[in-house]
């Protein structure tokens, strides 16, 4: 399998990470891991993390909460991505205030999305608090991807959505307003982000 990883053909590489899902086996683990930090096509990516699903929790887990260390962003963003289909909700000690405020877009974004999906109950208030200093943070699709994660985070989110409403900033209190009014009519669908 490893000298699949070095082919310019995607399909190449593609076949190689189906190939470790379909037959999962402890040494595996490892490429698959250092892959997702360095693969440049999405969807070889998707295809590593649902490798890294098909293997135990046991071997997957540790591995990628040490790429959360990691210096390169894809490594970082990869590492929650796939931790956030695991679903391992002992992982979520792991979701640091430094990822959810990472510089790199992306690390933010899947951090966003892990931490939503992990957070452990009677903690929704204080996630939310965190995500709300990132109001008024890069791009339309950034905003929309920290609105979703308000979002699936429900009502409790709604104090600290409120709070950034009224930021002197008015980027931050244009996209929070969005986000209250996606939050409060989840059917508003791309209408709701308007002036995000």
């Amino acid at each position: 399998m490893d000298g699949s990883w070095g082919s310019g053909d995607v399909s190449v590489r593609l076949r190689a990470a189906l190939a470790a899902g379909t037959r999962p086996a402890p040494e595996h683990v490892g490429v698959l891991v250092e892959r997702c930090g360095v693969e440049p096509d999405f969807f070889v990516r998707d295809m590593l993390t649902w490798a890294l699903t098909r293997h135990a929790r046991s071997l997957t887990v540790p591995r990628l909460l040490s790429e959360l260390r990691s210096e390169v962003p894809q490594a970082r963003s990869q590492a929650l991505h796939t931790l956030s289909k695991i679903g391992d909700a002992t992982t979520w000690p792991a979701i640091t205030v430094e990822l959810l405020t990472d510089d790199d877009d992306e690390v933010a974004r899947a951090a966003w999305r892990t931490a939503v999906g992990l957070v452990p109950q009677g903690h929704e208030a204080g996630l939310a608090e965190t995500l709300a200093t990132q109001f008024g943070r890069g791009g339309g699709e950034v905003r929309r991807s920290l609105g979703r994660a308000f979002v699936v985070l429900g009502e409790v989110a709604l104090p600290a959505v409120r709070r950034a409403m009224t930021d002197r900033d008015a980027g931050v209190r244009a996209h929070a307003a969005a986000t209250e009014r996606v939050l409060l009519d989840p059917d508003a669908g791309s209408e709701g982000w308007a002036g995000c």
